[in-house]
């Protein structure tokens, strides 16, 4: 008998018995061994078991199973000081993973883990575990600048060089390029596909294979693409995509109006901005006998032309949305629909799906119709000559589109109208300034010009309001499957540090944490509008709330204070708004219970990815604005500028100039004092002078470093507006932030106390790897080969 078939035994005989331990005689009796070679045998197994941990000995010596771990299953968040986080709920506290705990897992990665040590609600203390096992990788491929090795070098491993990574999160990791498939030149920007995952004594080296060169370091515009391609956004439509693109017509058919109500004779407008190509809504308002308004918002019917299924549906829900960057528009859908046939062009048929609705002067939608349509615009207008009607009254803009001045003036009467009712149920507004940044030809940026939202803006976004909310009402009612977008009441813990925040600024907020309404936040809002606190207050609010999402359940729309709220108004560029047509089409083509039940089953999945699409689409234009904003402000270098502190971190302090870009001043060069962070209040307080800053006081800066490969811009501090001074704490200095450890955007987080789940949000550091250190690699691919 071989000792693995023993040990086989052994576990058997061990499961299959309702005692728990045995002594070594007990086993062997169990197993009938009663010859002295054969005992001699069974401890020669068992000792070996032992060290294999599959059998362990009690106090008093008996033999049992080892404790099978309870594993749990999450998502592992890395830091780049080695250790994470991993989350297995949402609603929950994260799980803190030791640096020697983390089973080589990345940033991302499905685990199981073991938790080691329940959470200490009275030491606020929370659960500790170790990685058991990665279940799945996040990361299966790796933008980055190809560092070619030399021939002698590439003789000698068996590599075409290696990689660094544009992602920063990855920056602590070293990934070799396997000397195979595509061979780019140095600094070529390239995608790999990962092969080999960190393992023992090589923490921080991955090896792939090069499956695409997307340019040159040094090409124009490749700095945004780069990024692009480290998210993971796809640049380029696949050849069938494109094909079935191609064989959409230009232009509409008889057979194409086949079952639609015909709008051609209306007066109807599109509002955009100048530079806009795909027009996806219309809209129409008049004014009633009976005093009501009729508003007519008309949308881009694009699932007529991507239907379910098709090769150009796969690619949109890929996709998930279009991406809006710098220079560039990453599109959801091939420009020949989204610019052609699918865009509301100005006096050309139109396939539309539609929502009408008859609203009265309180706001009240008392009646609506949602059908499919075609329509002609009259006129494409802008944003621009809009405001100008309505709130410049320019004669020559008012002049030109004569015909059409009444229609927009009834137009603003009925936004204040739906906006006022917004604010009367208590839809919270916060201040938002957005900035658009101007390149060159060759993508350097040139100015960043704050956009104004005039009225013309805001009445766009009052109408689409009005549509989302009535279609996703009429939809939830019918108790048909649907797809809303959903904003949760902030959670509790949340609210909690909110009022304690406000209490010490000496603002009241009425109602609880747990069931405080929009309408009592807007009020708060209301409230400081006019004091110093303002900006303050607006920024905690903001970070209390919870992150919209799609759901396949309806939760109602916190922000907006609304119970019923979808996307029906851009289809063009989200998914999920072209799901919403598709399912009115589908419901009303077939209203069956199998059809009903082929919906629920998909909307789950389609919700979820369009989240996780929708965030990042929003990372990844956060991360090109910061970029282009740190490389604007590289010849400001020296000059000083007027601004306000718009973050308070252990680290140091964040300030935005009136142009949105934001720097930090690190703690270590505020000189002036040793400074603590005091949670509560979000500043930094001096210990000996009581000097305190806090979030909207005002400063004046001097711009130290501006670097676009780090995002990032450093300030110093020349001035600041001088505030009451809050309290140090006494005793010793835990809170302070000297000698500290750079994370991934050149920023620093204090080394001194173990990071809140908060911190794990900051990526690795860049490894520091030894000099001529031969890779671990060396003839790991010649082995594939010769299996």
């Amino acid at each position: 008998m071989t000792k693995e078939t023993l040990k086989e035994k052994i576990i058997f005989f061990i499961e299959s018995s309702r005692k728990k331990s045995f002594s070594m005689e007990e086993i062997a009796e169990g197993l009938g061994f009663q010859k002295s070679e054969d005992f001699k045998l069974l401890v020669q197994t068992i000792a070996q078991m032992e060290r294999e941990q599959s059998i362990v000995f009690t106090k008093k010596g008996k033999i049992k199973l080892p404790l099978q771990p309870i594993l749990i299953e999450g998502t592992f968040r890395a830091n780049e000081r080695g250790f994470g986080f991993v989350t297995i709920d949402p609603e929950e506290d994260d799980v803190y993973i030791p640096k020697e705990a983390t089973g080589y897992a990345m940033d991302g990665d499905t685990v199981a883990i073991d938790i080691v040590k329940t959470a200490d609600a009275f030491s606020d203390r929370g659960a500790e575990g170790k990685v058991v096992e990665i279940r799945q990788r996040a990361t299966t491929q790796i933008a980055g600048e190809f560092i070619a090795y030399t021939e002698d070098e590439m003789a000698e491993t068996d590599l075409y060089g290696v990689v660094i990574p544009k992602d920063k999160k990855m920056n602590q990791f070293k990934v070799y390029a396997a000397a195979e498939g595509v061979r780019p030149v140095d600094g070529s920007i390239v995608l790999i596909e990962l092969t080999h995952y960190p393992e023992k004594s090589y923490a921080t080296s991955l090896e792939g294979i090069i499956k695409q060169v997307i340019g040159h370091k040094n090409d124009p515009g490749m700095d945004i693409l780069s990024i692009v391609v480290a998210n993971g956004i796809p640049t380029k439509f696949p050849d069938d995509v494109l094909s079935e693109a191609d064989a959409v017509p230009d232009s509409i058919s008889d057979k194409d109006l086949i079952g639609r109500r015909d709008l051609r004779d209306q007066l109807i407008v599109t509002i955009d901005g100048e530079d806009a190509k795909d027009l996806d809504d219309a809209v129409t308002v008049r004014k009633l006998d009976n005093g009501n308004y009729f508003l007519g918002v008309h949308i881009a019917d694009v699932s007529y032309y991507v239907t379910e299924g098709s090769q150009l549906d796969r690619e949109a829900y890929e996709r998930g949305t279009s991406v809006y960057l710098t220079d560039r528009v990453i599109p959801m859908i091939p420009q020949r629909l989204s610019n052609g046939i699918c865009s509301l062009n100005p006096k050309v048929p139109r396939l539309t799906m539609s929502c009408e609705m008859e609203i009265d002067p309180t706001g009240k939608i008392i009646s609506h119709e949602i059908f499919p349509s075609v329509i002609q615009t009259t006129e494409r207008m802008t944003y621009t000559a809009v405001n100008q009607i309505l709130e410049e009254q320019d004669e020559e803009t008012m002049a030109r589109y004569d015909s059409l001045v009444p229609m927009f003036q009834a137009m603003g009467e009925l936004h204040e109208i739906l906006e006022t009712m917004r604010i009367r149920r208590g839809a919270i507004s916060f201040e938002d300034r957005e900035a658009k940044i101007m390149v060159d030809p060759e993508g350097h940026p040139q100015d960043i010009l704050l956009r104004s939202r005039g009225v013309g803006e805001r009445l766009i976004e009052s109408f689409m309001l009005a549509a989302n909310e009535t279609v996703a009402e009429h939809y939830s009612r019918a108790n048909f499957p649907f797809i809303y977008r959903i904003h949760e009441q902030p959670k509790e813990e949340k609210m909690q540090r909110f009022f304690d925040f406000a209490s010490a600024l000496g603002i009241l907020v009425k109602g609880t944490k747990g069931t405080i309404t929009p309408k009592d936040l807007q009020k708060v809002i209301e409230d400081v509008e006019e004091k110093p606190e303002s900006a303050v207050i607006n920024t905690m609010l903001l970070r209390s709330m919870q992150q919209a999402r799609y759901s396949e359940d309806n939760f109602g729309h916190y922000g907006l204070a609304a119970e019923y709220y979808t996307h029906f108004t851009s289809p063009i560029r989200r998914y999920p708004d072209l799901i919403v047509h598709r399912l009115i089409r589908s419901y009303g083509q077939d209203p069956s219970e199998s059809n009903q039940t082929h919906w629920e089953n998909a909307l789950p999945d389609i919700a979820d990815h369009s989240s996780k699409m929708e965030r990042r689409a929003v990372e990844t234009e956060r991360e090109v604005d910061s970029m282009k904003k740190a490389e604007f402000m590289m010849d400001k270098v020296g000059e000083e500028f007027d601004g306000i502190i718009s973050s308070v971190v252990k680290f140091g302090l964040f300030i935005e100039l009136p142009n949105t870009v934001e720097g930090l001043i690190h703690i270590n060069e505020l000189k002036q004092d040793y400074f603590h962070y005091i949670e509560n209040h979000l500043a930094l307080v001096g210990e000996r002078t009581g000097l305190t800053f806090k979030i909207g006081q005002k400063v004046r800066v001097k711009v130290v470093k501006a670097d676009p490969t780090e995002r990032a811009v450093d300030f110093e501090l020349v001035s600041a507006e001088e505030l009451a001074p809050l309290e140090a704490p006494k005793g010793r200095r835990k809170e302070a932030n000297r000698g500290s450890s750079k994370h991934s955007n050149g920023r620093q987080t204090d080394k001194k106390k173990r990071p809140k789940k908060a911190d794990s949000k900051y990526g690795p550091k860049k490894e520091n790897g030894k000099k001529g250190k031969k890779p671990f690699y060396k003839g790991v691919t010649k082995k594939k080969k010769k299996k």
